[in-house]
């Protein structure tokens, strides 16, 4: 079952909140009409602020495959012994050649995560007529060491989702493929922080700070956020005493950092609600919708998820009940990976996969309303 905030609801001693459903409602969902198709694509990205001398951001795109493609299943893991299942797709199938043009989704993942790590999603939106671009943000991820300016440079991750939508619309292959009036953005945990900065949302360290030091048991100051790297508050005040650069970074941290093609924003467990400037929540002029889970214990609902949306105008806030947590909305884990990763993969099985099927369905309901044909 899943509580939509339409109007006030009690769930046993938990009040939810009335946010208002936008007028006429959700639109229903569309069922999936294609195989969902995946490549690789490399695009030009400002990486090396937080230790990536490579300058060039690792992408992988999801599409709507030409009639015959066929999907295969997606592991990810030592061969044999595989730790996530990311699904089913088809590798490089051609895309499909109808309608002339698609909507574009861009995708950022979670702190340490990976562009794989909402595939579900993507390929979810893929086969119901999206084009989907998930990016792997350098410096947090987990295919290399996270850096302390990765970690903590957040809103630079909004401009690795800008850099994408540059390169989708410039490739040969998908540029010509893109309604350039029909682009969202979609992300989870710090990326649903990073989607809500391309909305129009501004951050600030000092309020973090200021937050964490009349909170320090809460998840988001603890050191549960940052998993990463443990001791990450004493490494960024070390790195801001000896490089000039870095402290240049973290002095435009409150600027506004908004992607005005970015038409519409799905937000999931979204984090850093502390952190984000109250009067920027006004500033917000296009569609919002934020999911969450009641039993997140990484990003509590009451921290982020239900302050963003009742700031937000007109957002919508969806929230699965219990046991539904954090890590619920990561993709499914196998035998092996509950074995490796057991805080992450706790709930891995058909009530993960119950809830990835929900979240696609209100995710293609909210895009295919607010990124309209």
């Amino acid at each position: 079952m899943l509580f939509r905030f339409g109007n006030a609801i009690c769930a046993g001693a938990v009040l939810i909140f009335s946010l208002g459903i936008p007028q006429g409602g959700a639109a229903s969902p569309a069922a999936a009409t294609a195989t969902a198709g995946y490549t690789n694509l490399v695009v030009p990205g400002e990486t090396a602020s937080r230790g990536d001398a490579s300058n060039r951001l690792n992408v992988v795109v999801w599409y709507p495959a030409a009639a015959g493609a066929a999907a295969s299943p997606i592991d990810v893991g030592p061969p044999g012994k595989p730790f996530f299942s990311e699904g089913a797709g088809a590798a490089d199938a051609p895309i499909a050649t109808s309608p002339e043009r698609f909507p574009l989704v861009v995708v950022s993942h979670g702190t340490g995560g990976t562009n794989m790590d909402l595939s579900w999603l993507c390929a979810g939106l893929a086969s119901r007529g999206f084009v989907v671009a998930a990016v792997t943000h350098p410096g947090n991820n987990a295919l290399e060491a996270p850096t302390v300016a990765g970690t903590t440079l957040w809103w630079l991750r909004a401009a690795d989702l800008s850099r994408t939508i540059d390169g989708v619309l410039a490739s040969p292959r998908f540029g010509p493929r893109i309604d350039h009036d029909r682009i969202g953005a979609a992300g989870f945990s710090l990326g649903g922080y990073t989607v809500l900065v391309l909305a129009g949302v501004r951050s600030d360290v000092t309020r973090l700070d200021a937050y964490c030091a009349a909170n320090p048991a809460s998840p988001s100051c603890s050191g549960v956020a940052t998993p990463t790297i443990p001791d990450i508050a004493v490494r960024a005040r070390m790195l801001a005493a000896s490089d000039a650069s870095y402290r240049a970074a973290v002095a435009e941290n409150a600027k506004p950092h908004p992607d005005t093609r970015v038409r519409a924003v799905f937000a999931i467990a979204p984090a850093l609600g502390p952190a984000i400037v109250p009067a920027s929540f006004g500033e917000v002029k296009i569609p919002v919708s934020i999911v969450d889970g009641m039993a997140d214990s990484i990003v509590p609902v009451e921290e982020s998820a239900i302050p963003d949306a009742l700031a937000i105008p007109n957002a919508t806030l969806s929230i699965f009940p219990r046991p539904a947590g954090h890590y619920t909305f990561l993709t499914d884990c196998t035998p092996d990976g509950a074995a490796a990763f057991p805080p992450i993969c706790a709930d891995s099985g058909p009530a993960r996969i119950a809830l990835h099927d929900a979240t696609i369905e209100l995710a293609t309901a909210f895009f295919s309303r607010t990124l309209p044909r």
